[in-house]
């Protein structure tokens, strides 16, 4: 029986990206070496990272002046260095979700912070629309996405100071205006690679204005002078990382991605919205086109457990939603294709004829 991976993270990944990855684990480029085994220092391996990161500033029409950096620690380790290297005075950041309520939560051990809006009181099922960014912030950080409770911010905000965004769960997604930030950063393991690499993309001139002293590791002015490879980097990702990239080029940048998408999207929520046994859990405006939330309907509560049964019998992979929302969730990132939604949908028709 066929899978269709819907998880939220580590996630599906185009079939000719692992392929690649994995045969370079066999043999690096006729190296006889396992990529595995092959020093980051290797002059072989120096080229993956050049071009990662070429692909990366041509993909996302990064402006001169900023650095793409492939760190460890995932998105959790830049909720303490993006303070720690930016948080002078007061930083400014919008709570949207777990991800971005943990990241606020750093920042206060830096300096003084402000939360210019929360939807938690509705557990986070819209994005705030009316605040106010105090313009004498040092930034004003978001999350773009939020994988547990399936809301997204689409469009670039506007904002009296520079932005810092976790991009984690919908980088390449749609174009970005990489401009209106300092730092985007995420981890890789929804849109980009597997587990293990971080990215940051970071302004070089908005760093070293703190006075705190920064431990080394957690300079990023450390690891754009070192290349990245201050230290020994995650290279299996990084090279995972690549192959995605030029993948997401092959088939026509991230104005592609965002086109599947929403086309994704469109007919996944058509369902939900039609079928009288779910119903989303967002606001409308605000839905995620790369995780999307739904349960059963009050009067139809009973079967959630049969609906999960149902689904994983029939090669439905990762849609149970977070404990914290309950219900489903569709993780339906860069590499998900149609089968797999036309799948969930024919899924959840049969599940409706019988109930």
């Amino acid at each position: 029986m066929k899978k269709y991976n819907f998880n939220a993270g580590p996630s599906k990944l185009p079939r000719e990206v692992m392929e690649a990855t994995a045969a370079a684990c066999l043999d690096f480029e006729g190296s006889g070496l396992s990529l595995m085994e092959m020093s980051h220092r290797a002059k072989k391996f120096q080229p993956v990272v050049d071009e990662a990161v070429a692909l990366f500033k041509e993909l996302l029409d990064i402006p001169e002046g900023y650095s793409v950096l492939f760190l460890g620690g995932g998105a959790s380790l830049q909720f303490c260095m993006v303070p720690y290297n930016l948080l002078e005075k007061k930083a400014a950041y919008l709570n949207t979700g777990v991800w971005a309520k943990k990241a606020l939560a750093e920042a206060k051990l830096f300096g003084e912070t402000v939360e210019v809006a929360s939807s938690a009181e509705s557990t986070y099922s819209y994005i705030p629309k009316d605040f106010v960014v105090p313009a004498d912030a040092d930034y004003f950080h978001i999350t773009t996405n939020n994988t547990i409770y399936g809301t997204e911010i689409r469009k670039e905000l506007d904002s009296p100071v520079p932005m810092v965004a976790d991009m984690s769960s919908d980088i390449f997604s749609r174009p970005i205006d990489v401009s209106k930030y300092n730092i985007i950063y995420g981890g890789a393991q929804k849109n980009l690679s597997m587990a293990g690499v971080t990215f940051v993309i970071v302004k070089d001139d908005c760093l070293g204005k703190v006075t705190r002293p920064i431990p080394t590791m957690l300079d990023y002015r450390t690891h754009i002078k070192g290349g990245s490879m201050f230290n020994t980097p995650p290279t299996v990702p990084i090279y995972c990382a690549l192959q995605t990239l030029k993948w997401i080029k092959k088939c026509g940048g991230v104005k592609e991605m965002e086109r599947r998408a929403l086309e994704r999207a469109k007919v996944l929520y058509g369902e939900i919205d039609r079928n009288k046994l779910f119903r989303g859990t967002v606001a409308e405006e605000d839905r995620s086109v790369m995780n999307l939330c739904f349960v059963m309907n009050d009067e139809y509560k009973e079967l959630e457990a049969d609906f999960m049964q149902f689904a994983t019998e029939r090669g439905m992979v990762g849609i149970k939603g977070h404990r914290s929302v309950g219900g489903f969730r569709a993780s339906c990132y860069n590499a998900m294709d149609m089968e797999g939604v036309n799948a969930l949908v024919a899924c959840m028709q049969e599940f409706e004829k019988q109930h």
